[in-house]
């Protein structure tokens, strides 16, 4: 242990713990604007500074190791001054118009600003300005880039695809995508993670709620709007609502107040996938022991995008089953179609997602079926723009015949959800009995690569894995094909912690409480009546009156993809 002093107080630190921890450790605030833990250390911003007794000029305390003896001051005269002046220059360089900023009241540099006072700056200000195509899913506004690094260092370690880098050098170096390709000619997941670890508005999904509400005021559409798992997480964090008053129930009271005809619930939806993909699963178990490669799950757009672009001969190892958005705008647009006895064109299908991702899939996947994508972050923005209280909204059933959701369609949203949910009704359709509803509990977690083992009987042992984050996902995949693991099932989510933690979420500044987040949709599939997504009645009923049965033609036509020739044919074109 190292003794030292900070702001007066006798401290002690493990050795090789920076002044920002130890403070930290000790109730003594040090500000932060490029700090990303274990991420991103490396002082670029020079807000976090402190004093040191001896030290000439203020040190990054975010990467200064505390010495023994060490006299540290974080808010002296000198440091509040030094602060001010790099405060002061960061904003020459960035677009503060935060009136018409996407993230006004939500960005760290605009909170800084107030917190030290900032009411002019004697800088001249210039900003970095180039073209971006504003129809793309991610979107980049260089005028409001700091530099930071955060974007980098979060694409290069946790998703492993380096998309961003610092770019030319000198007086015009600047962050952008590497080498200064388009957006499109990388290998970018649309992941979104970048987004909620920028700190100011430099990164940002594109914004669909206008085209939302045009389809609200006009009288000869359907509007149906579905409700991910995830969202229900989070919503409430961007509204001011307590956990406790942000239900997925209120949800759907307040999306039927701003208009929608229709609310349904993507757990129906989830429940459906797993009906396809277990069933899939089960067929394949011959072929997955005879050539030693797993079937991976297909729910996530972000991991889909990144298996076809870094390991595309491993995409036939992906099960056919369409995300659940993708089964949902499907059976909207022909069976609910048929119920409503209207044409499929009359219907105007919104999905709000956790995920920027899902905007990309309803583009290029999905075949016209979703119409609009919005994230969560936008559907806070549309609510807010329309006026109503949240809080004063009533809470109102899910409509039917696509409402209703299990236990085990609500933790799709959580890293190893989809696993568990599969798991339960595999093990289900070879013992014609339902397992216990927690058996599957091992593979819970946030741990980023998670394994375990489940003995079904009847001779059926099932091997799986459950990972997240793309640079996981990279090294499972080479740990499989080097022979060093062997696996029968994988799930994949590309953003750490999974759908709750996605791309479209609400931005906590803080870094965000993933361990709340998913307890919120582990609860909820405790107290569900219905925790197995194969006594849905309305998955139940959709199936004896429509789709026949799991894997049918009817299913396959409607609820499958042929990833491999999806990638021929885009290679083609």
């Amino acid at each position: 242990m190292v003794n030292l002093i900070i702001d007066g107080k006798k401290i002690q630190a493990k050795e090789g713990t920076t002044i920002l921890e130890a403070a930290k450790q000790n109730g003594i605030n040090i500000p932060t604007l490029c700090f990303l833990k274990d991420l991103n250390e490396i002082g670029a911003c020079r807000v976090c500074i402190a004093e040191v007794e001896g030290v000439e000029k203020c040190v990054p305390s975010c990467h200064t190791q505390v010495i023994e003896g060490m006299v540290v001051h974080t808010n002296s005269k000198k440091v509040r001054e030094t602060r001010e002046v790099n405060l002061k220059l960061i904003l020459s360089q960035h677009n503060f118009h935060c009136a018409t900023c996407i993230r006004n009241g939500n960005c760290k540099l605009q909170n800084l600003a107030r917190d030290f006072n900032i009411d002019e700056n004697p800088y001249d200000i210039k900003y970095e300005e180039k073209e971006w195509d504003k129809t793309f899913p991610l979107i980049r506004d260089f005028t409001k880039c700091i530099k930071c690094m955060r974007c980098v260092q979060v694409c290069d370690k946790v998703q492993s695809l380096s998309v961003w880098d610092v770019v030319n050098t000198g007086s015009k170096t600047s962050v952008n995508v590497r080498e200064n390709k388009k957006i499109t000619n990388v290998n970018c997941s649309y992941c979104g993670q970048c987004i909620v670890n920028c700190p100011v508005g430099a990164l940002h999904e594109r914004d669909d709620i206008k085209k939302v509400l045009n389809a609200l005021d006009d009288k000869d559409k359907i509007t149906i709007v579905q409700v991910a798992p995830a969202v229900r997480s989070a919503y409430g964090e961007g509204l001011g609502l307590p956990r406790e008053k942000a239900t997925e129930k209120r949800l759907a009271g307040i999306l039927k107040s701003i208009g929608f005809n229709y609310v349904f619930d993507t757990v129906f939806a989830a429940d459906m996938t797993i009906m396809e993909e277990g069933s899939e699963f089960l067929t394949r178990l011959d072929d997955i022991r005879k050539t030693g490669l797993p079937m991976f799950t297909s729910c996530c757009p972000g991991w889909l995008r990144f298996i076809k672009s870094e390991f595309p001969d491993m995409v036939p190892r992906l099960s056919s089953a369409k995300s659940p958005q993708g089964m949902f705008g499907a059976l909207t647009k022909s069976y609910y179609a048929e119920i409503l006895g209207v044409s499929k064109d009359k219907i105007f299908n919104v999905s709000v997602m956790p995920c920027l991702a899902k905007k990309d899939e309803a583009t290029l996947d999905n075949y016209g079926d979703i119409d609009a994508v919005l994230t969560t972050r936008e559907l806070n923005r549309l609510l807010l723009s329309t006026m109503v209280n949240p809080a004063d909204i009533e809470e109102t059933e899910f409509d039917t015949p696509l409402g209703i959701g299990t236990g085990a369609g609500v933790i799709f949203g959580v890293t190893g959800g989809v696993m568990e949910a599969a798991l339960r009704s595999a093990y289900f359709l070879v013992n014609k009995k339902n397992p216990d509803a927690d058996s599957f509990k091992d593979i819970r977690g946030l741990d980023g690569y998670r394994v375990g083992s489940f003995d079904f009987g009847n001779g059926v042992v099932v091997k799986v894995a459950v990972v997240h984050s793309l640079s996981n996902a990279r090294k499972i995949i080479n740990n499989i094909l080097l022979g060093k693991e062997k696996y029968d099932f994988v799930e994949v989510m590309a953003c750490p912690g999974g759908c709750i933690n996605g791309g479209g979420q609400v931005i906590d500044l803080e870094g965000g409480d993933l361990a709340a987040r998913s307890g919120v949709l582990y609860g909820l599939d405790k107290v569900n009546n219905l925790r197995f997504s194969h006594e849905n009645p309305e998955v139940i009923a959709c199936y004896n009156k429509y789709l026949g049965h799991p894997l049918s033609e009817k299913s396959h036509h409607l609820l499958h993809r042929d990833h491999v020739k999806e990638m021929k044919e885009k290679a083609v074109k």
